[in-house]
């Protein structure tokens, strides 16, 4: 059987000094069972417990694998981002230090791409502690973004070209799919079981982390749906502040001239019509500030569109 090794196997880890030993151990073993011989780029998340120590020593004599530092935690994302920017080979698989999913999937997801897809990503199957939010989490990027894949926190795989011109802020890893696929990118999922952790604790809990997803959940879909046309936004909320100002100008005037002076009516206030007048010129000038605020932003996008294929020509 022929060696494949045209792929990079990305593996954050922060803190997964006691799980280290099995993970490297496990991954040999898949390695030689399954022919691989891709690249191995462990990033060393900034661990305090002395993970990448552990992982080099465990490795020591394989070649293809290598230990990325981070001198401080930065994140899931930036670790991803740090084994892209070296890897060496074409296509990309992202798995987790955990041992939550098996090494013997790595050949499927390869295989997946082999198919013609650029993203594979996993649909995790079996009972896990965070799976009611998990769910709700993933229904409502479906409803919101229409990606055809149910589970985008999970294995994945991907060509390295697929990053490029997709930003990646932080702990946006989880919206990498998303982005991607409003690029055009063309995604499948495949089923993989879900593993009992083997040791050390997640590091995704917490009340604070279901508010932190939902709203970087909502600045995805604000950048998804208002970065190409911003008009649709600022003109759109412009234009309605300034219909508002008209329709209270046609009120002030009927009030006005229609019903009787200020002192005979007993619903008019004393001060007269001045504050519904202050109104009409606040609702005018904020709509028309936003409506201007539109333009701009769309020359804005425009010029960035313009240097985003002048950067794609140059390669």
């Amino acid at each position: 059987m022929e060696t494949r090794r045209d792929f990079t196997l990305v593996v954050p880890a922060f803190d997964e000094a006691p799980v280290i030993p099995a993970l490297v151990q496990e991954l040999r073993a898949s390695f030689e069972r399954n022919g691989l011989g891709g690249e191995v780029i462990l990033v060393d998340d900034g661990s305090t417990d002395g993970t990448g120590d552990v992982a080099e020593r465990e490795a020591a004599g394989w070649d293809r694998f290598r230990v990325i530092r981070h001198k401080a935690n930065l994140g899931k994302t930036e670790a991803i981002l740090s084994a892209t920017d070296a890897a060496t080979e074409p296509k990309i698989v992202l798995f987790d230090a955990d041992l939550q999913h098996a090494p013997d999937e790595i050949p499927r997801f390869l295989d997946r791409l082999d198919d013609g897809w650029d993203i594979v990503t996993g649909r995790k199957v079996g009972e896990y502690g965070k799976k009611a939010v998990s769910s709700i989490y993933n229904r409502l990027s479906r409803r919101i973004f229409d990606v055809p894949v149910s589970d985008l926190n999970s294995m994945k795989a991907f060509r390295r070209e697929v990053l490029d011109g997709i930003s990646l802020r932080h702990d946006w890893h989880r919206y990498f799919v998303v982005l991607a696929h409003a690029r055009g990118a063309r995604v499948t999922e495949i089923d993989i079981e879900l593993l009992p952790r083997r040791a050390g604790e997640s590091k995704y809990q917490g009340r604070r982390r279901v508010l932190v997803g939902l709203l970087d959940l909502f600045s995805v879909w604000f950048l998804l749906l208002f970065s190409r046309k911003p008009l649709l936004l600022f003109g759109g909320t412009g234009l309605a502040l300034a219909g508002l100002g008209v329709l209270v100008a046609l009120g002030t005037v009927y009030l006005r001239f229609v019903h009787p002076m200020v002192g005979f009516d007993p619903y008019i206030p004393p001060m007269g019509y001045r504050p519904l007048l202050y109104l009409v010129m606040l609702l005018e000038t904020l709509g028309f500030l936003l409506f201007g605020f539109g333009l701009v932003s769309e020359q804005v996008a425009q010029l960035r569109d313009e240097l985003e294929a002048a950067r794609k020509k140059g390669r």
